[in-house]
């Protein structure tokens, strides 16, 4: 692979994660999961109580915010709890520095 479609796939990855916190419930939901920590983490219903939306709502969010890799769900008993993948965190934050630079 040649470093220009390596700059661009690595540029299409980075804009799927901010076109995935494009939404503003979305946003909160990435927010709030960023306050916890993994064995902290919490389940849907937990988290439409937090943040006032339906359970249906946070199942859709969360799969956006999963499919681009910011989240990650580990089953415990019935439920699945959610916390944020700190490696796309560091994905993100690494790229905010660089723009910022500019």
């Amino acid at each position: 692979m040649t470093t220009t479609r390596k700059t661009r796939d690595n540029t299409e990855e980075q804009a799927a994660l901010f076109a995935a916190l494009a939404d503003p419930t979305r946003l909160r939901l990435f927010k709030l999961l960023c306050q916890q920590r993994t064995p902290d983490a919490l389940c849907v219903n937990a988290l439409a109580a937090l943040l006032g939306v339906t359970q249906s709502a946070v199942s859709q969010h969360l799969r956006v915010l999963k499919g681009v890799g910011l989240v990650k769900g580990e089953r415990r008993g019935r439920h699945v709890h959610y916390f944020v993948n700190q490696k796309a965190l560091e994905k993100c934050q690494s790229l905010l520095s660089t723009v910022l630079k500019i």
